[in-house]
């Protein structure tokens, strides 16, 4: 069954002049960004903002905190299962390359830090809904999540990831509102504290069946940690222009998405509580549709189950319960 699922990787540029494609995830935060009347405005003052994050974490050798620029590729990935010649569009993510302005060197980032997928739209939004409908006590169905994390695992590791990507993905996410977080004294130049959570989340039980560890980080003038979601060593395995590249990109996209959080105006202590209900911070001057993106997650996890789970049902269940790594 594994020979009969293949991927096809294409990549668009993200810029001031991006407009989201008839085929793109239009759940995915930055395409948000790309649309309406601010459109232009809203992509120009987001890619500001992650260059001028970049060179206020980069600022060896960099005096005026403008040696270097972030360039933003969107790559959407489709699936294609037992030649059928339907490409289903399965994950979209980001590619970070850095231009050294000061030496002409282009700089390869890294790949992942946001991720959307349908099928992970189907299982929280959908599948999860239905399944916890009129319960009187959550609770999280059989298998929950494991086809997803087979296949974003098969992806990874196949030739046409290895093709077009040098190393591993990091995902970077917003820590979640219902967990407290603890600082440690583990501190690394970039990455800044580590912090610890209380408890276990949905959403890392969630990327460790995608084969993903998670470690907390509040960088250098932050105001909240970050959740970094990768393979192997986070810490060893990328260097610090890396790493920044990450973060300038993913602080930047969380303190519009979520200001509340990462643009709170008091910095997290070392006992943290994320709070969305936060009302003493500030706004980006960028428009976000935070209530769109919501309802946009449910149509598009229901398009995943017309068009997806269901017509290919059989062989995906064949293909998850052969999969090995």
């Amino acid at each position: 069954m594994n020979k009969d699922i293949t991927f096809t990787i294409k990549s668009i540029r993200l810029d001031e002049n991006y407009q989201p494609s008839d085929s793109t995830r239009i759940t995915t935060n930055f395409a948000n960004l790309a649309r309406g009347e601010c459109r232009q405005q809203n992509l120009t003052n987001a890619l500001t903002m992650i260059d001028n994050r970049f060179n206020a974490l980069a600022n060896w050798d960099n005096p005026k905190a403008d040696r270097y620029h972030v360039e933003l590729e969107i790559i959407s990935v489709d699936l294609d299962i037992a030649g059928s010649g339907q490409a289903f569009p399965s994950i979209e993510v980001l590619k970070t390359n850095i231009v050294d302005r000061q030496s002409g060197e282009r700089i390869e980032g890294i790949v992942g830090n946001n991720f959307s997928s349908y099928v992970r739209d189907y299982d929280f939004s959908v599948l999860l809904q239905e399944h916890n409908k009129d319960k009187p006590q959550f609770s999280i169905p059989d298998n929950f999540g494991e086809l997803h994390g087979k296949l974003f695992k098969y992806f990874v590791d196949s030739a046409t990831y290895k093709a077009h990507f040098k190393k591993p993905p990091v995902i970077c996410l917003s820590v979640s509102d219902n967990k407290t977080y603890h600082r440690t004294e583990n501190l690394h130049p970039v990455l800044g504290f580590e912090y610890q959570p209380s408890e276990s989340s949905l959403t890392e039980q969630y990327f460790k069946k995608m084969g993903l560890a998670v470690r907390y980080f509040m960088p250098p003038n932050s105001v909240a940690p970050l959740a970094f979601y990768f393979f192997g060593d986070l810490l060893n395995d990328y260097t610090n222009l890396e790493l920044i590249s990450t973060i300038a990109t993913m602080e930047t996209f969380q303190k519009i998405y979520r200001p509340e959080i990462y643009n709170a105006n008091a910095m997290a202590g070392r006992l943290y509580q994320p709070n969305l209900k936060n009302s003493d911070h500030s706004v980006t001057q960028i428009v976000y549709d935070r209530e769109e993106r919501s309802k946009l997650a449910v149509k598009q996890g229901k398009f995943a189950q017309e068009y997806f789970l269901k017509p290919y049902q059989s062989l995906l269940e064949q293909f998850s319960a052969n999969y090995v790594l």
